[in-house]
């Protein structure tokens, strides 16, 4: 399934819902209100939600081979269907629990970095990063935005950053579990957009901190689905790209990470983790910070985030505000 968050534009209210072509399915509705209206509370009602969403989505795509979207109601007269002209897309989790971002975790984007410039990063010993294993930093889920979002540079900044990735996102409450058993823990992916403010991310490495540079309002895009970890029978081979105005500027696939997502879920959960929880994969080369002459984002720039199964994250950089 691909699961969506979306704002109904014809009354504002929020609610959770199914992809289906270009039909959004509100699943509340649908269900008789059966099935919640937030993402959070539906990957904590477990596996019966799960089937009773992939239920009820085969009955609406059923119906919409029979019928355009405005026609289907469910009982009690309840619309359940839009157009995406309809809705607003949220992100699929707009307000996480908690986003642990998994750092340098391709080896080629760990070496491009070592040619920054910064004075600040270059004094680090980056041979030495890997370790047994994986290291990061958590991110501000107030950080989190969706695809289509309009993004401010900030103006603490003159260095902004992308870097596509893979997210994890966490379907039932766990700690410590064994890499074996990991991926049961997950209910599905989605796309990530690590924006970085790369000249105040060097100035905190430097203070072995990670903060703003990573945390600042609009530098987490996610979505534009989670997409159920069934339809990604290996999340191992999946190919990535980002592109700026059209340009590919990374590409690369999830066999190049050095820890794999089940190695991911597992050393995290010796934090507990719960259900709506992202876990980012880390990014493959090509960012600007690796680049001989950084081509740093700038306002009128349009990124495309891309990972295959998963959909493309649309992100517009535009002026401070």
């Amino acid at each position: 399934m691909k699961l969506a968050t979306f704002r109904i534009r014809e009354d504002g209210a929020a609610t959770i819902g199914g992809v289906v072509g270009e039909v959004y399915v509100d699943l509340s509705a649908l269900t008789g209100g059966s099935l919640p209206r937030t993402m959070l509370e539906f990957l904590s009602a477990g596996n019966e939600a799960m089937g009773e969403a992939r239920a009820a989505l085969a009955r609406a795509e059923s119906e919409l081979k029979k019928t355009s979207p405005e026609r289907l109601k469910a009982p009690g007269e309840r619309r359940y269907a839009y157009a995406t002209s309809e809705i607003e897309l949220l992100a699929p989790v707009p307000r996480p629990g908690k986003i642990i971002h998994t750092a340098c975790n391709f080896d080629a984007h760990l070496k491009e970095l070592t040619t920054w410039k910064a004075p600040e990063w270059s004094s680090h010993n980056w041979q030495d990063f890997h370790f047994e294993h994986p290291t990061g930093f958590l991110q501000a889920p107030s950080a989190v935005v969706a695809s289509g979002a309009k993004v401010a540079r900030p103006v603490f900044t003159k260095q902004l950053d992308y870097e596509v990735e893979m997210a994890i996102i966490i379907g039932r409450k766990t700690h410590r579990v064994r890499v074996e058993e990991a991926l049961d823990y997950v209910a599905g992916f989605t796309v990530f957009n690590d924006l970085s403010a790369r000249d105040i991310q060097a100035r905190e490495h430097a203070n072995k901190v990670i903060l703003l540079g990573k945390s600042f309002d609009g530098s987490c895009p996610l979505g534009p689905w989670l997409v159920t970890k069934e339809e990604i029978p290996d999340p191992h081979t999946l190919e990535m790209k980002l592109l700026v105005n059209g340009k590919v500027r990374q590409q690369s696939s999830t066999a190049h990470m050095h820890y794999k997502p089940a190695e991911l879920v597992s050393w995290w959960s010796n934090i507990t983790l719960e259900p709506g929880d992202v876990i980012t994969s880390g990014s493959p080369p090509g960012v600007a910070a690796g680049m001989d002459e950084p081509a740093w984002l700038k306002p009128g720039d349009v990124v495309e985030a891309i990972v295959e199964g998963l959909g493309t994250l649309t992100t517009y950089i535009v002026e401070p505000n």
